[in-house]
C-alpha cells in the first residue's frame, strides 16, 4: 500500500476538482530559471537555488535582459511552463515527479518547486516571481498533486490487470506463432506431393516405375496421402485428396498469414493504447507518488528582486 507523505498547509483547497481535472488553472509569472539542486526536499535546498537564480538573474539585468514572462498551466497532468506569447511549451513537469514546493513568506512574489527531470534524472529547481499570489499558486500545485494521487489510486488497479492481460496475450501469440510455423511446414510437404502426383502420365518414363530425387515412388493421385502425424501427439486427421489440398492451398495464399488476419499486436488493438514500456512508467509513477509532495510556506530572508518590470 502507497502512502504519500504530504506537509500542506492547513487551508482548504481553491479551486474545483472539475477546474484541474477537465481544464487547468493557468498563472502568468515571471521564470528566473532552473537550478540542479542535489537534494529533491529541504527548504535550505530551495534556498541556496533561490539565492543562485536571484543572483544570475541580476546579472542579466545589468546586461540589459528583462525577465522572461511564461504562463503556468497547472492541471492533474502536470505544470506546464509556456512562452507568455507564443503559447510554446518549455517545459512539461508531470506531478509525479514533483517533489517539494514551497512559497516565500517574506516576498509574496517568489515560489519555487523541485521537480526530477525526465531525461537525465536529476533534480532541477524551478524558480518562479508571480503577481504576490505566489501562496496560491503554491496550494493549486499541492491541489493537483493531491487529485492525481487519487485518479493514479483508482485507475491503477485496472492498469495492473490490463498489463496482466496483455503478458497472457503475448504468451498466446508465441504458442501461435509456433504453431503457424508447423502448419507451414506440413504445408510444403503437401505442396510437394500434389506436385509430383500431377506430373502427366506417358512420358519418356513410362516404361519403368518412376521414381524422384531421392529414389521413392511419387504420390499417385489414386492413392491416398500418408497423413502426417499430429505435433501434439493426436491421432492424425483423415487423408486429404489432391482437389482438398490445392483448395486449402490457394485459400492459404488468399490470406496474410494461416489465420486469414494480419499477425495480432497487442498494442495496437482495442480502444486502449499501451505502450511497451507500461511496467516501467507505472512503477515510475508508482515511485513518485511513494515520496509525496511537500508544500510549505518558509522564510528565505533573501532581498527582493529589484526594478521589476
Amino acid at each position: 500500500m502507497l502512502i504519500v507523505f504530504c506537509l500542506f498547509l492547513d487551508k482548504s483547497w481553491m479551486h474545483t476538482p472539475e477546474a484541474l481535472a477537465k481544464h487547468f488553472i493557468a498563472y502568468n509569472v515571471k521564470f528566473l530559471g532552473h537550478t540542479e539542486v542535489d537534494q529533491p526536499k529541504g527548504t535550505e535546498v530551495v534556498k541556496d537555488a533561490v539565492r543562485k537564480l536571484k543572483f544570475q538573474r541580476h546579472i542579466k539585468k545589468s546586461e540589459g535582459q528583462k525577465i522572461p514572462k511564461v504562463e503556468l498551466q497547472i492541471s492533474i497532468y502536470g505544470v506546464k511552463i509556456l512562452d507568455s506569447k507564443s503559447k510554446e511549451v518549455q517545459y512539461n513537469c508531470q506531478l509525479h515527479r514533483i517533489s517539494f514546493c514551497a512559497d516565500d513568506k517574506t516576498d509574496k512574489r517568489i515560489f519555487t518547486f523541485i521537480c526530477k527531470d525526465s531525461e537525465s534524472n536529476k533534480h532541477l529547481c524551478y524558480v518562479f516571481d508571480s503577481e504576490k499570489c505566489a501562496e496560491e499558486i503554491t496550494l493549486t500545485i499541492g491541489q493537483a498533486f493531491d487529485l492525481a494521487y487519487k485518479k493514479f489510486l483508482e485507475s491503477g488497479g485496472k492498469d495492473v490487470e490490463t498489463r496482466k492481460q496483455i503478458g497472457g496475450l503475448q504468451k498466446r501469440i508465441q504458442d501461435l506463432e509456433a504453431e503457424n510455423s508447423e502448419l507451414k511446414k506440413q504445408l510444403q510437404v503437401l505442396e510437394e506431393q500434389l506436385m509430383i502426383a500431377q506430373v502427366p502420365p506417358g512420358n519418356s518414363m513410362s516404361s519403368k516405375t518412376p521414381t524422384d530425387i531421392f529414389d521413392m515412388v511419387p504420390f499417385s493421385p489414386m492413392t491416398p496421402l500418408v497423413p502426417l502425424p499430429a505435433s501434439n501427439g493426436s491421432a492424425p486427421p483423415p487423408p486429404a485428396t489432391p482437389s482438398e489440398i490445392s483448395s486449402y492451398i490457394m485459400d492459404v495464399r488468399s490470406r496474410r498469414d494461416l489465420f486469414g488476419a494480419e499477425p495480432f499486436d497487442p498494442f495496437t488493438c482495442g480502444a486502449a493504447d499501451f505502450p511497451p514500456d507500461i511496467q516501467s512508467k507505472l512503477d515510475e509513477m508508482q515511485e513518485g507518488f511513494k515520496m509525496g509532495l511537500t508544500v510549505e510556506g518558509t522564510v528565505f530572508s533573501l532581498d527582493p528582486l529589484e526594478g521589476r518590470c
